[in-house]
C-alpha cells in the first residue's frame, strides 16, 4: 500500500527513486558535484543540469586518461597502473598535456629513469 492516493480509494504505485547519476547513466556522483559547487560558492546561481554536465565531463576525462595509462602499463608488460604510467599517458597526448601542463603529479619523478648504467 505504498504510493499516493489518487481517486476514490485507488492507489497509484510509486516508481522507485533513482539518483541523478543513474538517470544520466554516469558513474561519477552528480549529487556530490552539485554539493561541492554550491558549498564552495563558485557561482551565485546554478542550473539543475550543470552538475550533470560537469560530472559527465569529469567522467569522460578520467576514462580517457585511464585508458591511455592502461595502454602505457600494457606496453611496459605491467598489470597495475602506476603514477608514472599516468604521467607518460598525459605527456604523450598533446591535448591532455596542454590541459594539465601546470598540474603536479604526486609520486612521479621529474626526469625519466634511464635503463642503462652509465
Amino acid at each position: 500500500m505504498t504510493g499516493r492516493r489518487c481517486c476514490r480509494g485507488s492507489y497509484k504505485r510509486r516508481r522507485p527513486s533513482l539518483s541523478r547519476s543513474t538517470r544520466a547513466e554516469l558513474q561519477f556522483p552528480v549529487s556530490r558535484v552539485d554539493r561541492l559547487l554550491r558549498e564552495r560558492h563558485y557561482v551565485q546561481r546554478l542550473s539543475s543540469s550543470t552538475p550533470v554536465f560537469l560530472a559527465g565531463v569529469l567522467e569522460y576525462l578520467t576514462a580517457n586518461i585511464l585508458e591511455l595509462a592502461g595502454d602505457e602499463a600494457h606496453h611496459d608488460h605491467r598489470i597495475r597502473i602506476t603514477p608514472e604510467h599516468v604521467q607518460r599517458a598525459v605527456d604523450s597526448n598533446p591535448q591532455l598535456s596542454h590541459l594539465l601542463d601546470d598540474v603536479t603529479m604526486p609520486q612521479v619523478d621529474d626526469k625519466p629513469r634511464s635503463t642503462k648504467n652509465c
